[in-house]
């Protein structure tokens, strides 16, 4: 089995969506590694807070299967395939990491390069899988977020409304 993780964030009715796709990811996947919520400010645009947070799971299945059903759950929650990169969203699933893997083809690329680049991804990957390295730079997690430039962070830890995947 091999452990991945995938970036969730929403910013149009968020608690429902976000909630939805933790279940649907849970019967896909099974048992779920859930972080923390955080809210966070729109990136590139101006918009409604988003929440973000990530899970991780454990699979078998190959690399473009996952994407392929992520790209399905996205559409399932009224995601569109014109959406552009910087907006309003009901669900963003980012598969950020799968093993050990370094893959770039086209729209695939892992490790995603938004887990050194924004808080969002980084803070909730440390808490749950501070002790993992990145395949290509091979600094922990945790490490990366210790490095990470905090000055003008625009996120918080949030109780979201929901308390568990069912």
């Amino acid at each position: 089995m091999t452990r991945g993780y995938i970036s969730i964030g929403s910013n149009i009715d968020k608690e429902v969506n976000i909630h939805s796709a933790l279940r649907a990811l849970a019967l896909y996947f099974g048992g779920l590694v859930v972080s923390s919520t955080y809210e966070t400010e729109a990136v590139g645009f101006i918009g409604d807070t988003f929440h973000n947070l990530i899970v991780g799971f454990d699979s078998d299945l190959d690399v473009k299967t996952i994407a392929k059903q992520l790209r399905q759950i996205e559409l399932d929650h009224g995601r569109t395939r014109e959406c552009k990169k910087f907006s309003s969203r009901t669900l963003d699933l980012d598969l950020i990491l799968y093993g050990n893997l370094v893959v770039s083809d086209g729209r695939l690329q892992i490790p995603r390069d938004e887990i050194e680049k924004y808080a969002f991804v980084l803070e909730p990957l440390a808490e749950i899988a501070g002790d993992e390295k990145h395949p290509v730079s091979g600094i922990s997690y945790r490490e990366l977020w210790e490095r990470f430039d905090k000055n003008d962070l625009q996120q918080k830890r949030i109780k979201p409304g929901w308390s568990s995947i069912k």
